[in-house]
């Protein structure tokens, strides 16, 4: 049997102001938290035995996921008291995984399309490791895979050389062979276990490590900019489906989605856009490339190219939101037309009052 382990208990630094107060799993794309699509992904490859590490966030998580039977999954918490890295959220995982092989999911990483090809092909290959390659124009930012005669043969870890530019990306598949090397691994400079020095470590003892470039859409959803590229990419496949109420007055350009108890009056949606279940949405123009999470109102507010959480207040606004990240139960009213467009920032419980003139 094969199992699910996903990491969820880093601080989300690169996302604040939206992680001191909630974890950076739970941003959502396109109205669903990164998370939720990771746990879809590995039941779809008929994982259904998933092991979920959490830290400081343990709670926010637990209640979001549940026991994991709304996905068709059996959810286990494992806690990691600091994150001292991605191999020692592996160590602490290893009395639930056994010695069953498992897929090491980070769950701030997004795949379109999932990874179900790739665990069949661990399943069969007989190699003991399976990471999976994406080309970045960075490559110095990432673990790199170095090849020789067609193999890896190295992981460099935000090498000033790249010897490729085909980084490792948070999906890995390993069997049990992994244990015995993270339990000889040293913290490396940053104090942490490194999962590119166990990767490194299966190479050196000859053992087979195999390497598949990903033929999809992947990003690490853990910058604001991550956040709204991903939202964008999904919100292009959406079919339009309207289950909310559109007066006669407000013209739609789809795709749109909008649902349960959505009330639009006097405003344009220009798709591709979801609006979540009973928000309301006043003389305003919304889109594209945009989601309104559940029970927001937005009134007199031109919005585009961005994210807006659950119970969320955006009214008068005179000037256009573009390219922005704007949390829960936020409110924000006001403001003089000086020209241009915004670009805003807003944390969880934000209050913005800005007066005209």
């Amino acid at each position: 049997m094969m199992k699910g382990l996903i990491l969820s208990g880093g601080k989300g630094s690169r996302l604040r102001p939206f992680t001191y107060t909630n974890a950076k799993q739970l941003v959502p794309i396109a109205n669903k938290p990164v998370l939720f699509y990771t746990i879809e992904q590995l039941v779809e490859c008929g994982i259904t035995d998933i092991g979920i590490v959490v830290g400081d966030t343990a709670e926010q998580i637990k209640s979001a996921v549940g026991d994991g039977s709304a996905f068709g999954s059996r959810i286990q918490y494992i806690p990691q008291e600091v994150p001292l890295g991605i191999a020692h959220g592996v160590k602490v995982a290893r009395d639930y995984l056994g010695d069953d092989p498992f897929v090491l999911y980070l769950g701030d990483n997004f795949v379109q399309g999932g990874i179900k090809p790739f665990v069949d092909d661990f399943r069969t290959n007989g190699s003991n490791c399976q990471i999976l390659l994406h080309p970045v124009n960075n490559p110095q930012a990432f673990g790199v895979a170095e090849f020789v005669d067609g193999h890896v043969a190295r992981i460099v870890e935000k090498p000033a050389n790249p010897p490729s530019n085909l980084a490792v990306i948070g999906i890995y598949m390993f069997d049990r062979n992994v244990f015995e090397v993270i339990d000889d691994l040293r913290p490396s400079g940053r104090g942490e276990l490194e999962i590119t020095d166990a990767l490194q470590g299966l190479i050196d003892r000859g053992l087979h490590v195999q390497a598949e470039i990903l033929d999809r859409y992947w990003i690490d959803t853990g910058k604001m900019d991550d956040i709204l590229e991903a939202n964008r990419i999904i919100l292009e496949k959406l079919s339009s489906r309207r289950e909310g109420q559109i007066d006669e007055q407000s013209r739609v350009y789809d795709p749109v989605v909008l649902e349960k108890g959505t009330q639009v009056l006097n405003s344009v949606l220009r798709g591709p856009l979801i609006i979540g279940a009973d928000s309301v949405i006043i003389d305003s123009y919304i889109g594209p490339y945009t989601s309104i999470n559940h029970s927001c109102r937005l009134k007199g507010v031109r919005i585009g190219n961005s994210v807006v959480m659950e119970h969320t207040t955006i009214e008068e606004i005179h000037w256009p939101i573009e390219h922005s990240l704007i949390g829960r139960d936020v409110v924000l009213r006001g403001g003089q037309a000086i020209g241009g467009s915004y670009s805003l920032t807003l944390g969880d419980h934000s209050q913005i009052y800005m007066p005209e003139g």
